[in-house]
């Protein structure tokens, strides 16, 4: 299994790197997550990880691309809820990347 140590305290991740339990996720879990995929947290990426988070809240599931494409637009409007802008964010993989950095399970189609 899995570890990521934040202020000595160490957290479970699964194989793929997600949290093993959802209620381990703080912007500071999130913040190391992303140093791993070698990405550094802009004000872009925390409005995306919020709204991950929202909808998680909603629905109780992590969204697949095209529902987090289509929720983006409708919550943030169509110039962010665009795969071009999304993918970029996340390196290609949009809705993997960022539930695993939202400390949410993996979209149930992600391989």
């Amino acid at each position: 299994m899995k570890q990521l140590t934040i202020a000595e305290r160490s957290i479970a991740l699964d194989k793929d790197g997600f949290l093993e339990d959802l209620n381990d996720w703080s912007t500071e879990v999130a913040a190391a997550l992303a140093v791993q995929e070698d990405i550094a947290l802009s004000p872009e990426h925390w409005e995306i990880l919020e709204l991950l988070r929202a909808f998680y809240a909603e629905f109780q599931l992590s969204p697949a691309t095209r529902p987090l494409i289509k929720y983006t637009a409708l919550k943030l409007g169509p110039e962010k809820g665009n795969s071009m802008h999304l993918n970029r964010l996340f390196n290609g993989t949009p809705a993997k990347l960022a539930a695993k950095l939202a400390g949410l399970p993996k979209p149930t189609n992600c391989i």
